[in-house]
């Protein structure tokens, strides 16, 4: 029996697990969707999706049109973000996000100029004659993400596969209380959103397509029933059951296949799709209409109007509140999604995004705050409850303890956070929460891990690239060594000189000449460093003197400076007349040697009292100056006696000799 055949039969399978939490659709669900109006600035998430941002190609004071692209993709995995409406780029800057940590983050803000003025539109006609990678481009371009909440780009899981695609599936559960905005969707929007099934299915190529909706909205069920005229697309009621809407869960639901454990449905031949993201896939291919706006559900008793309306993306919080008469409560909180897989937001700035299906502000008794965390009781209405056949209470023992090797093992991220186990825990534990936060923290392990990695790789790149370099220049380095060395021989055979011999020759007579200079150099530098060291040690060794010392080494100085002084008139002085006789000049010349030798004594009796010790006696020196004086006169008379009789002799000599 087929699958068609199966599902014609009205014969479904079930999932493990799942609850049914109170449905409270109503009054939203009542109303035709409205429209939320322009807001007086809209903030732009440069991201909304799964991936990388993309990359800016506005400033601020540009003027852009609706529809207009304000970021360039460089690959599959960036999506941009256009334009919701005409103006002026105001700012480009960190505001709060649309995100449960309530972080900042990079933002385009747009102030509208109220013209609403369209960019130039090329809608497709034709789309069967077209390729699937034209149609997928104009996805791409068009920014469209998965409008279920998760964010993942469409057009990467449209994009044909190794394995060929059975069945298209078009996701209109909308399992989570008070979100409708789907509900509405079909309602008012059959026609196009079978028009944009039919771009699926011919992008794709299933075998079947089926359009799974919950047997809680029947006239969304009659609705496409009567819309669709294709007998390859079946329209399908599935019980109401939480949460039937996520993606392995409706998948087992219609066919009883299982998505592999880190596996995508596209390995069972599975594709799914949001009817809002069928829809906005109409609006681009068909109208050139990007995503620029999406349904909304406004629910909680703190709006005073309870609908779905059409919300730009990039519009504040605290504008739908305002435009739909929020009044706050005793403790007002405002959730960005469902009570079971959305969060409380920080701050009403924030914008929204791509992914927001719905703005819940709760009453207390409506929604009751979150209790006490109490001590797990090990009651395993978790594991009962859990889809995806986990065991919470052992990840949240583990996610406790950070024991990430362990989380692994036990598939924590085969959870789909979608609070069953949470909601029916007596203890009132946050338990997806320890999970997000457990994830968060493996990721970033992993991305350092990776990092590491590559660091690692870089860094042995590097040294490889270092020794082929370092080698590949030895190698030319040899080979220019060789190529002079052959030169050289050349030279020497022809003849000519060794020019390595001579070189080496110029260099040895170099160093030669400069150590000669330096050895004479060094000796005069060792000599004057000996006298210094000399006149030290003496200075160091010699007494101090007393005050008398003092005046006799003063007068022994001047006494011998009178005597070299008298010396050296003597010397300068005329030579006197010849002697008479041999026998005087005998005569004379012993007395100038008595006299010098005298001379020598005084001069040197004259040294000896300048240097006495400090406790001799000092001589007068009166007494020592006079002895001075007669000894040099006596040495000069008689050195002047010496020169005239040799002087005489000399004459003598050479008038003999004429």
């Amino acid at each position: 029996m087929s699958l068609l055949q199966e599902l014609q039969a009205g014969k479904l399978h079930d999932f493990h697990g799942g609850i049914h939490p109170p449905e409270r659709k109503a009054p939203a669900n009542q109303s035709p969707i409205a429209d939320a109006g322009l807001p007086d600035e809209l903030v732009l998430q440069i991201r909304q999706h799964i991936g990388q941002p993309a990359r800016l190609r506005v400033k601020v004071g540009d003027s852009v049109l609706k529809g207009e692209r304000l970021t360039d993709p460089d690959n599959p995995m960036m999506m941009p973000v256009h334009a919701p409406t005409s103006g002026i780029i105001s700012a480009i800057e960190r505001r709060p996000l649309c995100h449960p940590s309530g972080l900042e983050g990079d933002c385009i803000i747009l102030t509208p100029d109220s013209k609403d003025e369209w960019r130039p539109r090329y809608p497709m006609t034709d789309i069967h004659t077209m390729d699937a990678d034209v149609l997928l481009q104009r996805i791409h371009e068009s920014g469209i993400t998965g409008l279920g909440g998760a964010g993942f780009p469409s057009h990467i899981k449209l994009r044909p596969r190794k394995k060929a695609i059975e069945v298209l599936i078009i996701n209109g559960v909308e399992c989570e209380p008070y979100i409708s905005a789907d509900d509405r969707l079909m309602r008012e929007h059959a026609d196009d959103i079978l028009a944009g099934v039919g771009i699926l299915q011919h992008i794709v190529q299933p075998g079947l397509t089926v359009i799974a909706v919950e047997d809680n909205k029947p006239e969304a069920l009659a609705a496409l029933r009567e819309a669709n005229r294709s007998e390859q697309i079946l329209v399908v009621s599935v019980p109401t059951k939480y949460p039937s809407g996520g993606e392995k869960q409706l998948i087992e639901v219609l066919t009883g296949k299982q998505v592999p454990r880190n596996g995508l449905p596209a390995d069972i031949g599975i594709v799914v799709q949001n009817v809002g993201t069928a829809f906005a896939v109409k609006r681009a291919v068909l109208d050139d209409e990007p995503l620029i706006q999406r349904v909304v559900t406004l629910a909680g008793e703190g709006f005073g109007q309870k609908c779905n309306a059409w919300v730009r993306i990039g519009t504040p919080v605290r504008h739908l509140l305002k435009r739909f008469d929020f009044v706050p409560g005793p403790e007002p909180r405002i959730i960005m999604g469902g009570p079971m897989m959305g969060f409380t937001l920080h701050t009403a700035a924030a914008p929204v995004i791509k992914g927001s299906n719905c703005i819940l502000a709760p009453g207390s008794h409506e929604l009751a705050p979150p209790a006490a965390e109490q001590p797990c009781i090990r009651c395993s209405q978790c594991a009962d409850a859990c889809p995806a056949s986990l065991l919470p209470q052992q990840l949240y023992w583990h996610a406790r303890a950070n024991e990430h090797d362990k989380l692994n093992s036990h598939h924590l991220f085969d959870c789909i956070e979608c609070g069953a186990c949470a909601w029916v825990c007596p203890s009132q534990i946050p338990l997806v929460q320890y999970y997000r936060v457990a994830k968060a923290d493996i990721r970033q392990a992993q991305r350092e891990a990776e990092q590491a990695e590559q660091a690692k790789k870089r860094f042995e790149a590097r040294q490889a690239r270092l020794e082929r370099e370092k080698a590949e220049r030895q190698a030319r380095q040899q080979k220019a060594a060789a190529e002079r060395k052959a030169r050289m021989k050349e030279q020497v055979d022809a003849g000519g000189e060794d020019p390595v011999a001579a070189a080496l020759a110029r260099v040895k007579a170099r160093k030669q000449a400069e150590g000669t200079d330096d050895m004479a150099a060094a000796r005069a530098a060792r000599k004057e460093e000996a006298r210094r060291n000399r006149e030290r040690k003496a200075a160091e060794a010699a007494p101090p003197a007393a005050a008398d010392d003092k005046k006799s080494a003063v007068a022994a100085a001047v006494a011998r400076a009178k005597a070299r002084k008298a010396a050296q008139a003597a010397e300068t002085s005329e030579p006197a007349t010849p002697a008479d006789t041999p026998a005087d000049d005998k005569k004379a010349a012993v007395a100038a040697a008595v006299a010098r030798a005298k001379a020598r004594k005084a001069a040197q009796a004259a040294e000896q009292a300048g240097a006495a010790p400090a406790e001799a006696p000092a001589e007068k020196p009166a007494e020592t100056s006079d002895d001075d004086k007669k000894a040099a006169i006596r040495a000069a008379v008689a050195r002047a006696k010496a020169r005239k009789a040799a002087a005489a002799n000399s004459n003598t000599k050479t008038e003999d000799e004429s």
